[in-house]
């Protein structure tokens, strides 16, 4: 019996000890691309939704692009914006979002937001979902930073999650508005 609970034991603390070396390789590699997510989450969906929205805060401590996004529960993702024209709410996919150095910039509903497209399968409340944002730094230089984000009806802390209408795709690049998406 002893040889039992002493195999456990060891179980347990190989396995803390690796966990502990992937939370520090996460941490390390949030560091050394200078760039911080905050309060991220993913819209559930339900049976038949092609499309749900991700939201989150994005501090870049040198200044960075937000130039891509991926999941392996979406065909593919886009960054988008939200912007009235006229009297009429338009989305449109572009294709790189200006994080300015040191400053947050808020991924919402009803403004700068990441859009997971052709879902393979519904995303269930409280759930988490792997995702990959691609960044791009001042000299050009590609990084990711991969994150775990929880599906929810609404935002960390109780926020309403807003509404978010039809879709609507151009590929452009939105002119920065640093009134759009920088509220808090």
């Amino acid at each position: 019996m002893n040889t039992l609970k002493t195999q456990s034991l060891n179980f347990v603390r190989i396995g803390f000890m690796a966990g502990c070396a992937l939370a520090f390789a996460a941490i390390s590699h949030a560091q050394t691309t200078g760039i911080e997510v905050k309060d991220a989450w993913v819209r559930t969906s339900v049976q038949g939704q092609k499309a749900t929205g991700a939201f989150m805060n994005i501090t870049a401590k040198d200044g960075a692009k937000l130039v891509g996004v991926s999941s392996p529960v979406a065909g593919w993702g886009e960054v988008h914006v939200m912007k009235m024209e006229g009297d009429v709410m338009k989305m449109r996919a572009i294709t790189a979002l200006d994080l300015p150095a040191g400053k947050t910039v808020a991924l919402r509903p009803g403004g700068f937001h990441v859009m997971l497209m052709d879902l393979k399968t519904p995303l269930k409340k409280d759930s988490t979902i792997p995702l990959t944002l691609r960044f791009k730094d001042a000299q050009g230089k590609e990084s990711t930073l991969d994150l775990q984000v929880n599906v929810s009806t609404q935002a960390p802390g109780g926020a309403s999650s807003g509404s978010m209408p039809g879709h609507m795709s151009s590929g452009q690049t939105a002119p920065h508005n640093p009134g759009m998406g920088h509220k808090h």
